[in-house]
């Protein structure tokens, strides 16, 4: 299958996150770091050091921001986010590479240098696909613009050609989110979806995610109906078999696969948390 990304265009978004990586370093010169352990999630990560003109820390900033522009596309391309605890979906560390310097901040200097170094890594591998695919007239595909949950979590794997690791990996990802998101983490798989997306009423302890819209309107009960289908059976045919086989599967397999799952995880999105008075 043709890869939807030239060469050329990956080596320049390599090129990109190198650029911001050097700018990035050049403005940590101006700071100091905090221990990582310290406090997390409470305090700042970095600090001005003694000495330096704010003209010039100001200076470097600017650089950095100016960089992480097109270094930041290369996250969704590579699918390098992370998953922050008590943050609501993926995290581009590279856009968000200022959050180090406030309160609260969830970010570190450790956490941009590992991404960036990840994203050269899989745009290596990336690159090298490129050069060996051939154009066969097919429109060009792209997985990056799967859910950014689902690719955030497959992206490790798929780039390095481990297609059922991958699927497994988007299917964990999503049974966990809206397990944690609905305190029901000890819940199994398939039960939580089939109570999750149950036309009842919430129970204490059970709420439910609900398709909006009028409980009359026969197009909302076909959704309703449709979606519990849909990731009872994601859980069952796709996640529970990846798990259990060591039979590798193949691209096209995979990207199927991982296009079910983030049509199934942008549903969810738009779907309403219903919660019995009791939990409220």
């Amino acid at each position: 299958m043709a890869n939807q990304y030239t060469p050329e265009y990956l080596a320049a978004l390599r090129a990109g996150v190198e650029r911001f990586e050097v700018a990035f370093e050049s403005w940590m010169e101006t700071q100091s770091e905090t221990d990582a352990m310290f406090m997390p999630g409470l305090v700042q990560r970095t600090f001005p050091k003694d000495g330096f003109d704010p003209a010039e820390i100001q200076r470097r900033e600017l650089a950095v921001a100016e960089a992480a522009g097109l270094a930041a596309r290369a996250v969704s391309v590579t699918g390098s986010y992370l998953m922050v605890q008590g943050l609501s979906g993926p995290i581009d560390p590279i856009s968000n590479w200022r959050n180090m310097t406030q309160p609260k901040a969830f970010l570190t200097p450790g956490e941009v240098r590992a991404t960036c170094a990840s994203i050269r890594g899989r745009l290596e591998s990336l690159e090298l696909d490129a050069m060996t695919d051939h154009d066969d007239g097919m429109p060009a595909f792209t997985p990056s613009a799967f859910h950014p949950m689902i690719w955030t979590a497959a992206a490790p794997h798929w780039t390095i050609h481990q297609y059922r690791v991958a699927v497994r990996e988007a299917g964990e990802a999503l049974n966990l989110y809206w397990k944690e998101r609905l305190s029901r983490v000890n819940v199994q798989d398939t039960d939580f979806w089939g109570q999750t997306l149950a036309a009842e009423p919430a129970r204490p302890g059970v709420p439910r995610l609900r398709w909006p819209g009028s409980d009359t309107d026969n197009t909302v009960k076909s959704m309703r109906e449709g979606l519990m289908g849909l990731a009872k059976g994601l859980n069952l045919a796709v996640r529970n078999v990846a798990t259990h086989s060591r039979e590798e599967i193949s691209e096209q397999d995979g990207m199927e696969r991982l296009g079910a799952y983030s049509h199934l995880a942008r549903l969810l999105d738009q779907c309403e948390i219903k919660r019995h008075p009791d939990d409220r």
